[in-house]
């Protein structure tokens, strides 16, 4: 858990339907953080999507279809069936691309967290909480950033 991101998604009111420009801007910053440990197309094809829906130049329609889709994938990978749901740093990229393109800003950063720690080695992730703080870290500061644009 990132508190400090959890209190300033509050202090900006970020779960209102007015935020969910943010929540996609915010997610999609988080899941590029760990697009390169994603390993299926149609996953990056998701995220492709989602990036065209932050520029402005794609659909609503077609960005609820792809959260559809990733959700799908996110559910079928393999490393899904390990014991914590998150088998390695894949399947949390792929679950933080389908919570970013459901407009879960904040699920979608806890999972690109874990990805990217999960990446550098199993402990970080299970044992040493500290291992967490930098990327926490860029995420307030992201947030922050992206809200005062």
């Amino acid at each position: 858990m990132n508190h400090p991101l959890e209190s300033l998604a509050r202090e900006l009111g970020l779960d209102a339907p007015a935020q969910l420009p943010l929540r996609l801007q915010f997610g999609y910053a988080c899941v590029i953080r760990v697009r390169h440990l994603l390993e299926e197309p149609a996953v990056l094809e998701c995220l492709a999507v989602l990036g065209r829906r932050v520029q402005g130049s794609e659909s609503a329609d077609r960005l609820r279809e792809a959260a559809a889709e990733a959700a799908r994938l996110a559910n079928r990978h393999e490393g899904s069936r390990s014991i914590d749901g998150c088998g390695h740093a894949a399947v949390s990229a792929t679950y933080a691309v389908a919570n970013a393109l459901a407009g879960k800003a904040l699920a979608a950063a806890e999972y690109a967290a874990y990805a990217s720690v999960y990446a550098m080695g199993g402990y970080g992730a299970v044992a040493d909480r500290a291992s967490f703080e930098p990327e926490f870290a860029w995420q307030v500061d992201t947030l922050r950033s992206l809200a005062e644009a």
